[in-house]
């Protein structure tokens, strides 16, 4: 059996798989450990498949050295939108870390199979709960439809907007650690405040010993105060999703 595929159908598929791919290799929650690589490969064919009339249609031309340095260009430019959507993320990461630091659990340092790396315990409940929440909200499709819309705004024959990138970061950059702020702000305020009281308890009765008594206290405290602060997570990853789907949309012109 023959097959007859178009040169221009698939060489478009290809090159917007290609775009589509980095994406998702960088971008949360699709850059999970969990999900395996071919599975990837598979989903980004999958979103470029119906973009493919539209997309013969903005291709270079066929020259060996157009085509590869088309693919090049695709994949900064899909890693580039992945990457300013996982800063944005990793507001919660920083959060979460903030929290580890000042609650005393920056000794409980585990293994992280999302991330495959080592990580704390507030920052891995943070990274957790967002994943969840993103899903449970189908904020995931947001971030997908405001990344395929960069197909329509930034075809694959356009030139990347590399000043519009940086500035991007930059911004980006300064709202994750004004986000991550405000997130563990609060707690970390009230651990401060404990420290202050068992320091002062310190002062008016030495034999206690309030310093060795602060820690389980911090950490009592801080598990209590997590608890309520969890029921603020949706709004604030929200907040996250809409800028992550404005930076992309900004950067691809739209």
């Amino acid at each position: 059996m023959n097959w007859n595929v178009p040169i221009a159908d698939l060489l478009a598929i290809m090159l917007g798989s290609a775009r589509t791919g980095a994406f998702l290799m960088i971008s949360p929650p699709f850059n999970s450990r969990f999900i395996p690589g071919n599975v990837k490969v598979l989903l980004s064919i999958g979103l470029t498949l119906p973009l493919a009339p539209y997309l013969r249609g903005t291709i270079p031309s066929l020259e060996t050295a157009d085509i590869l340095a088309s693919a090049a260009l695709q994949v900064f430019v899909g890693a580039s939108l992945g990457f300013l959507v996982a800063m944005l993320f990793a507001a919660l990461q920083a959060a979460g870390d903030l929290l580890d630091v000042f609650g005393g659990f920056t000794l409980a340092m585990g293994y992280d199979p999302l991330s495959m790396n080592q990580s704390s315990v507030f920052g891995r409940f943070y990274n957790l709960i967002a994943v969840t929440i993103l899903f449970a909200t189908e904020g995931h499709q947001m971030i997908l439809r405001g990344f395929l819309q960069s197909f329509r705004t930034m075809p694959l024959n356009l030139h990347f907007d590399l000043p519009t990138l940086s500035q991007l970061l930059l911004k980006g950059l300064g709202e994750l650690f004004v986000a991550a702020l405000q997130i563990a702000g609060p707690l970390v305020i009230v651990l401060f405040l404990t420290d202050v009281a068992f320091g002062l308890l310190n002062r008016v009765a030495p034999a206690l010993n309030a310093f060795q008594l602060g820690f389980p206290a911090k950490i009592l405290v801080l598990l209590l105060l997590s608890g309520m602060a969890i029921t603020l997570l949706p709004p604030v990853i929200e907040s996250i999703v809409e800028k992550a789907v404005t930076g992309v949309l900004k950067l691809t012109g739209g």
